[in-house]
């Protein structure tokens, strides 16, 4: 049984930063590659970034130089750093994490940035 469980969000002003973790309880957390979603109010869950086993990162272009994705093996964990937020940022954010086919996501954590 794998869960997730993500925390760190919260309202924060335009330009304001938030990190956002993530906990894996699953085997072999290390060898997974995992993901950061977001879904807007209206919207599709979208994928914002992820991170391979051997640490290789992609970003969607909107991000791109703003948020950063990390993990620590040793404590099963998942990061977004973002800075430079923007009223466009507003949405649940989900961890993601597959595990021999089958899709695990977290509950998500709001993040709302407004002035």
């Amino acid at each position: 049984q794998v869960r997730i469980v993500e925390s760190g969000g919260g309202l924060v002003q335009p330009g304001g930063s938030l990190r956002l973790s993530c906990v894996v309880s699953g085997p072999n957390f290390r060898i997974h590659p995992v993901d950061w979603y977001r879904q807007a109010p209206g919207n599709e869950r979208v994928l914002v970034a992820q991170i391979t086993s051997s640490g290789s990162t992609d970003y969607v272009d909107s991000v791109k130089g703003r948020f950063t994705i990390s993990r620590n093996n040793a404590y099963n964990t998942l990061y977004l750093q973002m800075n430079s937020l923007k009223p466009e940022d507003t949405a649940i954010y989900y961890c993601h994490v597959k595990y021999k086919g089958t899709d695990y996501w977290g509950q998500g954590t709001q993040v709302t940035v407004s002035s």
